[in-house]
């Protein structure tokens, strides 16, 4: 039979293999959130480019973007 040998450390793991964990995690939770901000950014241009071209095939020649003022 098996004894812990760590007091209170329940899971049986160290704490440098505990931060490793932790880091993998945070890591992952990075990539996540840069693909996400990409999706999104791309998603916008393709909307964007998507309206610019339906309206040059409808026919119309005024289809610059107008900016209101700030």
């Amino acid at each position: 039979m098996m004894r812990a040998t760590a007091i209170g450390n329940r899971s049986g793991m160290s704490e440098s293999e505990d931060g490793g964990n932790r880091r993998s995690a945070l890591i992952g939770l990075l990539v996540a959130v840069v693909m996400l901000a990409v999706g999104l950014w791309l998603a916008r241009n393709l909307t964007a480019a998507s309206k610019m071209q339906d309206c040059l095939m409808s026919g119309r020649t005024n289809c610059n973007v107008i900016e209101p003022a700030r």
